[in-house]
């Protein structure tokens, strides 16, 4: 599974761990990206995002039909 939001589009950071002597040491962040099965009333059948907490959210007040919309127009397949 690749840690990149579905939905936000967020995606690792890279930057350096930097030890007590100052040493420093390439290191990444990633995104707490979750796999999530939503329900889509119009189509009868489900589909599976990776999304983050605020992809979640985003879901939550957009609604999961304007957001799998948005990520079709996109180009993405679903």
């Amino acid at each position: 599974m690749s840690a990149k939001c579905q939905v936000t589009g967020r995606k690792p950071s890279f930057g350096n761990s930097v030890s007590h002597s100052h040493r420093r040491t390439s290191r990444r962040w990633n995104p707490n990206v979750q796999r999530h099965s939503f329900y889509l009333p119009s189509e009868g059948r489900s589909v599976t995002l990776n999304v983050t907490p605020k992809g979640l959210r985003t879901i939550d007040k957009l609604g999961i039909e304007a957001v799998v919309a948005k990520l079709r127009a996109q180009g993405e397949k679903i």
